[in-house]
C-alpha cells in the first residue's frame, strides 16, 4: 500500500469533549475512525508543579495525506493550551483494513 496509515493520539479532560473530538474528525473525514478510551489518570508536571487528572484518550485512524489537517483541526478544536499530539506509525495490518483506512479518510 503507497499511502501510510497512522494513528494519531491526543487527550481530554471531559468525556463529552472526547467525543465531540471523535466525531468531529470522523464527519471532517479527516479520520476513517477514533477510538476513544475510558478515563485514566495522567501525571505530569505543568509550569513547575506536578499534576494529576482524569483523562480521556482519543485515537484517530488517518493517512499521512490526511494528517496535516486533523492536527490543524484537532489545535483549533481542542480545549487545552498545549494538548498532547502524537501520531504512530502503522508498520502493518489486514489489508481489507487499511484500504479502508485509506478510503475513508479520502478529502
Amino acid at each position: 500500500m503507497a499511502t501510510e496509515i497512522v494513528i494519531a493520539q491526543t487527550t481530554i479532560d471531559d468525556e463529552d469533549k472526547a467525543k465531540a473530538l471523535a466525531l468531529g474528525a470522523v464527519e471532517a473525514r479527516l479520520a476513517a475512525c477514533a477510538h476513544v478510551d475510558s478515563p485514566f489518570t495522567a501525571v505530569y508536571r505543568w509550569k513547575g508543579n506536578i499534576e494529576t487528572a482524569q483523562e480521556w484518550r482519543i485515537s484517530y485512524k488517518t493517512t499521512t495525506d490526511r494528517l496535516p489537517e486533523l492536527s490543524a483541526w484537532v489545535a483549533r478544536e481542542h480545549s487545552y493550551e498545549v494538548p498532547e499530539w502524537i501520531t504512530l506509525p502503522v508498520t502493518g495490518g489486514s489489508e481489507a483494513y487499511l484500504s479502508w483506512v485509506v478510503e475513508e479518510s479520502a478529502a
